[in-house]
């Protein structure tokens, strides 16, 4: 196995571990966020609309965390440092 097929199976390993990893943390939090705004809800129907409002803005922020993985997936799978000083090691 050569050094380009090495750099390309690390490249994808990490983009896959990168976004599985950044996938279940906010899928946990948004969970849970959302059984405690239920609940809430339940005992204070009176504060839905606050509830609610809050809820939203906590899913957005636990959801940015995911697309920031994406964001890094992406850079490691095409914008990848290390593929041009490979690439200009094996080709001289």
């Amino acid at each position: 196995m050569d050094s380009v097929s090495i750099v390309a199976a690390c490249s994808i390993l990490s983009a896959g571990l990168a976004m599985g990893l950044g996938a279940i943390g906010p899928a946990i939090g948004e969970g849970l966020g959302l059984a405690r705004a239920l609940a809430a809800i339940a005992q204070q129907p009176d504060e839905s609309n606050t509830i609610v409002r809050t809820l939203f803005v906590g899913m957005a922020m636990v959801e940015s965390t995911a697309i920031y993985c994406l964001v890094v997936a992406i850079i490691i799978l095409f914008a990848n440092p290390f593929w041009n000083y490979v690439i200009q090691q094996a080709g001289g």
